[in-house]
């Protein structure tokens, strides 16, 4: 779908990466700049037993990879002229200035990943900490950190999102565009968006932390006696399939009635959490996860069994192709989740460097060309 968009991403980390190779996905041709010897999170964790970085590679996925040196004027020149011939720059650095890009390229797009909207520094773990998600996750007094990067992974998408408003844009108006989008902004929109910023102006309160349980409905995790399911009930129907299912039609009939409660009504399916739960552990804790799936699978009910990561590629998933990826070797990684009826087959992480003579023979530049600045140390 983007064939022909082409993207400069000089970047590192999660959210610009993510939101080059969920463009890079779509078909538009995207080129990590890196210093020499790659940026630093060039080997971070997880890694192979060789030390190559699964996660460099999981994120850089179908890119081409240039290294230069852009404390030489020559590097320097060469970023602006690749910025000038692709028209689309995405960077989480705020060198080199759009500006001076612009300069380069009327009708530029820049899009600059942020920290902090006045360009102080942050990352997903300092953002999160003080939005307060981590005060109202888990059990006990302790913060809880979600091990999902979410800030970092939103703001990759809305970094591909701007891009390709701003596209549009340029191709309606001919105008570039100069976009900002902080890391703690996300998260703040996030945070109103979802309700919990008005809760707190509104309400007064600072929503509780109730574990596994779902906030103004009825849903938590049951035990097996060999795992844990996850089970949701978004409505009385769900509620009443539940019960059927596990035989305690009459016992929630009778709490709702000794209650005074409506468990049509999810404030008081929530509101009564505990109970409801208390009537069902004993129907999970008496069966296996086989025999619990075997009878949740005809219900409406929404549920999962917990599983880890190993669990997961342990089976068959449409989404997952193998790649033969250089440095790590045969794995499956996933095509784009965007599902248009085309097939998109999954490509490699490129190799640091490996492409430097075919970008740079997009501004002119003969491999003899590339060769010397390779031997002055400006490209790698």
């Amino acid at each position: 779908m983007l064939t022909g968009l082409r993207v400069l991403e000089i970047s590192s980390f999660v959210a610009a990466p993510l939101g080059g190779m969920t463009l890079a996905q779509l078909g538009a041709d995207v080129v990590r700049v890196d210093p020499i010897g790659g940026a630093t999170d060039t080997t971070r964790w997880p890694v192979t037993a060789d030390g190559a970085s699964i996660y460099w590679t999981s994120l850089n996925k179908g890119k081409r990879s240039l290294m230069v040196d852009q404390r030489t004027p020559e590097g320097r020149d060469l970023v602006l002229r690749l910025a000038a011939q692709a028209g689309v720059v995405l960077a989480n650095t705020p060198k080199p200035a759009y500006e001076e890009l612009a300069k380069a390229r009327p009708g530029l797009i820049h899009v600059l990943v942020q920290g902090y909207p006045d360009g102080r520094p942050a990352v997903d773990y300092t953002v999160n900490a003080e939005t307060g998600f981590p005060l109202v996750t888990g059990l006990g007094d302790a913060p809880v950190n979600h091990v999902l990067p979410a800030w970092d992974v939103a703001c990759g998408l809305y970094a591909a999102v701007a891009i390709l408003a701003a596209d549009h844009h340029r191709l309606r108006t001919g105008e570039g565009r100069s976009v900002k989008i902080a890391l703690s902004d996300v998260a703040l929109a996030t945070a109103g968006n979802l309700g919990f910023l008005g809760e707190a102006e509104l309400n007064g309160v600072d929503r509780p932390r109730i574990g596994n349980h779902l906030f103004g409905g009825f849903a938590r995790d049951f035990a097996v006696r060999d795992g844990r399911f996850m089970v949701v009930t978004l409505s009385r129907r769900h509620l009443d399939d539940l019960a059927k299912a596990t035989g305690t039609s009459e016992k929630v009939a009778e709490l709702e009635k000794l209650v005074g409660a409506d468990f049509s009504d999810d404030g008081d399916r929530y509101r009564h959490r505990e109970g409801l739960a208390a009537l069902l552990e004993p129907w999970f804790a008496a069966r296996t996860a086989a025999e619990a799936a075997e009878t949740l699978a005809r219900t409406s009910v929404l549920w999962s069994q917990y599983g880890t990561f190993r669990d997961l590629m342990a089976r068959d998933h449409a989404l997952l192709a193998e790649i033969d990826q250089p440095g790590v070797g045969r794995l499956r990684a996933p095509r784009t989740p965007i599902r248009d009826g085309a097939p998109r087959e999954p490509r490699p992480a490129p190799v640091l460097g490996a492409d430097a003579e075919s970008v740079l023979g997009t501004v002119g530049l003969t491999p003899g060309e590339v060769a010397e600045l390779r031997e002055k140390g400006v490209v790698g």
